[in-house]
Order: C-alpha cells, then structure tokens, then sequence
C-alpha cells in the first residue's frame, strides 16, 4: 500500500530533523536503533512504517535551506507555500496518509506581535488540514507543555491537568490541541526543545543559555526559580515516529514529551551549563521581571509507560551545543533571530 508522509512546516527547527529521521530510515522503520529502546526492559518497539513519499510544505520564511540535501531522492518532495494558501495546500492534505502539521508562529513575543497571522497559522491551519484530509489519514500533533502555563509549585503536571495557557502563543496551539483530539488525532505535548538542528534556532532557552554562556560568558537570570521541562529535538523526531507506529494505541490522546530527569529551574539549568563551561558567570537579580511567565513540573509518564524513553540527557544537549557553536563561530548572530 502507497503511504503518503506530509509535513507542514517541515523545513523548521523540529521538521528538518523529523524530515532527516524519515528519509535516512530508508522506508521502513521496524524494530530499528532510530526509534528507542526501553531503558527497563531492553524491549524494541514493535511496528513499521513502510512509506513511499514524503513531501514538506514550507514557506522558507526565514530562507533556511536544510533539506537541499535529499533534493536526489525520489521519495522526497519539497513544496514552497504558505499553509494560510489553503487552494495550494489542499491537494497535498487530500493525498496524505499521515499529516505531522508543524507549521506555526512560535513564541509569545512572534505570536504577540501579529495575532491574527499566529491565530492563522497556528490553528486555522490546523483545522483546515482536519476538515480536508481522508476519513483515515493519521494527524500528529505538536502541542507545546507550556499550555499547562502557571503550575502549583511541587505538582506534576499530566495530561488531566487543565490547560491553562498565559499567552496567544499558548492560547492557539492548545485550540488546534482540542480540533486534533475531537478527530481522533494524536498530541504531543512537548517540553522546551533544546539541541542542534540543520535549521537552528538560539531563541530556546537552554540553545539561548548555553549560547551566551559560550559567547558572553554570563548571564542575568530573573525569575531564576521558575521551572520548566526540557527534550532534545532528536527524542522529538524520534517521538513522532512512535506515534505512527503506535497511532492506533495512542490516537484521541494527548501525551507529555520531556525529560523525566529535567524540571529545571532556570538557575539549575544554568548551573549545569556551568559543568562544562566553568567560566560561565551567573547572576540573578530581580530588577526586572520576565515576560514569559510559565512555571511549571510535568509528568511524562503516560508516554514512558507505552515504551518510549528519551536517548538525549540534558547533559550531552549542552556538549552538542557548545561543539556547534565552536563550528558556526563567526557566523552565529546570523541565528539569534531564528
């Protein structure tokens, strides 16, 4: 049977690693190193995937090129396009067997700054690929943990938490949340994404850090006790692929993707930082506030009991990062922005 993988917003932080998973799977994941093993068990997910086209639909709005690189491959199809063009998008939401809709306005400020473009993008956009796809076609979700926004200090968060978004940002992805599951679809909650990608972002907080730690040598931390939970983009990658795998066992649901091992607070982030890079001086002081107020421990255990265990720890992120910038030296501030 011919499978159809489209991904919107696939030429972005998350969707050019996802993208890379796929095409270097080489059509079939089954039982493989890609996907994960059960720390506790030593047990491999069971399933395939065997996939005959993968097309990404991305505007290139920031003129990022990662995915050039399999432009050989006859399984790989790149459409330029804005998912607000909804004529140009329709045909490849209709022939699509499995939709991972990343396409989005990310951040508060982004999403502040022009509502009406995030509300667009962010949701409607979203609800238009539900209301066009086939009756069977798979849609996973990427939600983000901030949703659940202020937490009580010390309780978990899990998925029967109210969502409780405190910005726009938050208020469309948990909107397009609650379209995706009243479909039968899949949501990935995720956690701050952190680590290296063909399309690099230093915005993330643990990437912003660690780059100032690496650039600056400091950094003035206010709020530093808010916490927040941390996932490499590669166990995000990875994350999707179970989702197909185990689409009939997960679909309806939301699940947390994060670190078990990292609800940080800003000052203990950074501290860990400071493991590496032990020149990194670190103040904090409350003379200003920061705008962005989650605070907030998650739980993902929900998704730790159907087998899935993240590979990448916090610790080796930092390691990555810190060899990335000791690459892109020079040429870094060309990504603050990104």
């Amino acid at each position: 049977m011919s499978v159809n993988i489209l991904i919107t917003g696939g030429a972005g932080y998350i969707g050019s690693v996802l993208t890379q998973k796929l095409m270097e799977a080489k059509k079939v994941w089954c039982n493989s190193d890609f996907i994960n093993v059960n720390p506790n068990t030593k047990r491999e997910w069971s399933g395939c995937i065997g996939w005959n086209k993968v097309t990404v639909y991305d505007s290139l709005m920031y003129g990022q090129t990662p995915l050039t690189n399999y432009c050989y491959k006859d399984d790989f199809f790149f459409v330029k396009g804005d998912v607000r063009d909804e004529e140009k998008l329709r045909p490849l939401v209709e022939e699509a067997d499995i939709i991972i809709p990343l396409a989005a306005i990310v951040g508060f400020p982004a999403c502040d700054k022009d509502k009406e473009l995030a509300t667009r993008v962010n949701y409607e956009h979203v609800k238009f690929v539900l209301d066009n796809k086939k009756p069977d076609a798979k849609v996973i979700y990427p939600n983000t943990n901030s949703g659940y926004g202020v937490g009580e200090k010390e309780t978990f968060c899990t998925e029967e938490t109210p969502l409780n978004p405190v910005s726009h940002y938050g208020v469309t992805k948990c909107q397009a949340e609650d379209a995706v599951l009243q479909s039968g679809g899949v949501s990935l909650r995720l956690a701050t994404v952190f680590g290296v990608s063909p399309r690099m972002r230093l915005d993330l907080l643990v990437n912003d850090f660690t780059f100032k730690a690496y650039k600056d040598g400091y950094i003035v931390l206010f709020e530093s006790d808010f916490r927040r939970n941390f996932i490499h983009v590669q166990d995000v990658a990875l994350v999707f692929i179970k989702a197909i795998i185990a689409y009939k066992e997960m679909s309806g649901e939301a699940f947390n993707v994060g670190l078990s091992s990292a609800n940080l607070t800003k000052l203990e982030l950074a501290e860990k930082i400071k493991e590496q890079l032990p020149n990194f001086s670190i103040h904090c002081d409350e003379f200003a506030s920061d705008p962005d107020k989650r605070d907030y421990i998650v739980s993902n255990e929900k998704l730790e009991k159907l087998g899935w265990h993240p590979f990448y720890g916090m610790d080796r992120g930092i390691a990555e990062l810190i060899k990335c910038f000791s690459i892109l030296e020079g040429s870094l501030t060309k990504y603050t922005n990104l």
